[in-house]
Parts: C-alpha cells; structure tokens; sequence
C-alpha cells in the first residue's frame, strides 16, 4: 500500500497522512523528515542537501527523489508507506516514476484532499500557536480553555504570519500553479481518489479507509 498524499497547505493532509500510517502500521514519510535525519546522520545525501539549503536554495530534484527512494528501500518499507509534501511538481513525479519503475514499484493510490480555497483561509486564519511551547489551537475547532491563553503553559497564543489570510492566499497561488498539475498526472494514471476534505476530520478518515479497503 503505497499512497502519496496531495492537497493544499491547510487541507490536512499531514494528519490524515499520521493517521493512515497508524492505522495500517505503515510509515508515514515527510521529506523535511528525510531532510533532518540525513543531516543529522551525516550521510551523503544528507551532505548533498544540506550545501543547499544552508544557501537558501532550493534542494533539486534528482536529490529529492534519491533521498526519497533511500529511504523507501528500508525494511519498515516493505507493507508500503505514506508520502506527504512529496512530490510537488511534475518532475519530481516522473523522476520518482522512474526510480520506482527501475526497482519494479510504482505507487498504488493518489489521495487528494479537496478543501475550496476559501474554506482553507478561514481554516488556517482561525489558528493561533503558543509563543512559548509551540502547542497549536483553532479558534472554533480546538480553542483553549481561556481565550488567547495556552492551556499547557500559560503562554500567549498568536496568529503566525505564515496563517494570515494574505500569506496564506499566495501559499494557495503557488500550490495551483505548482502542485494542481499532480492532480492531472495522476489522474491520467488512473491512481487518483477524491475525498472531501471539508468535512469533520474522522468523517475525512473514514472515507480514505473506504478507498484502501
């Protein structure tokens, strides 16, 4: 069962992702994860990334994807795994086609979480994290016990720039014109399955574990 999942910063997809892999014993991958354990270990690739990204560029694909297919050839791999935040472009898809391909292995499901863009704006204006301890709330969703105040800590809670309407809006920008082309590469693949990402998280869930049977 090897599923990548696709959908819009905010439509939940790293929970749903967290979720799955719980449920079916399988990892759930993240590339900032592959990014840090491999720097952290000092392997090659880890080497490679880090000259990147210690200049503020943007690590290429090639590298993306050899860190992506290391990982995935580990024995926790072997009943399949979650992808989340990868791949991100057309590219990156065909160059992980093609490594797949070469080890005869290709992705299974395509999961994409369809949230409307304006529900994602005031899904992500409505979150506030602590300045102190890091713990996230929602004002409707999860909102502490006393407004503005963290439960865990008593820290102040704030809204961070990356959650304003505005950043988020050009987040969005970027998501359609870089990461909507997935949709139709994967559609053509036959591998793609809708879920409404609007609804209540478990009901989001629940009929993901539907499409995986």
């Amino acid at each position: 069962m090897k599923i990548i999942m696709l959908g819009a910063p905010g439509a939940g997809k790293g929970t749903q992702a967290k979720m799955i892999a719980d449920k079916y014993g399988v990892p759930h991958i993240s590339t900032g994860d592959i990014f840090r354990a491999n720097i952290k270990e000092g392997t090659e690739l880890g080497k490679k990334a880090k000259t990147y990204m210690d200049q503020g560029l943007l690590v290429p694909d090639e590298l993306v994807v050899d860190l992506v297919v290391d990982r995935v050839k580990n024995p926790d791999c072997a009943k399949g795994y979650v992808l989340d935040g990868f791949p991100r472009t057309i590219p990156q898809a065909e160059c992980l086609d093609k490594a797949l391909s070469e080890m005869n292995d290709s992705m299974d499901y395509a999961i994409n979480i369809d949230v409307p863009d304006d529900n994602i704006i005031t899904r992500m204006g409505g979150r506030r994290a602590c300045v102190g301890c890091g713990a996230t709330y929602h004002v409707v969703n999860i909102p502490p016990k006393k407004e503005g105040i963290c439960d865990r800590c008593g820290g102040e809670l704030i809204l961070r720039d990356d959650d304003k309407p505005e950043t988020v809006k050009k987040r969005l920008d970027v998501y359609h014109e870089q990461t909507q082309p997935l949709i139709d590469y994967y559609t053509k693949k036959g591998i793609i399955k809708d879920v409404d990402g609007t609804k209540p998280m478990d009901d989001v869930f629940n009929a993901i574990v539907k499409i995986l049977g």
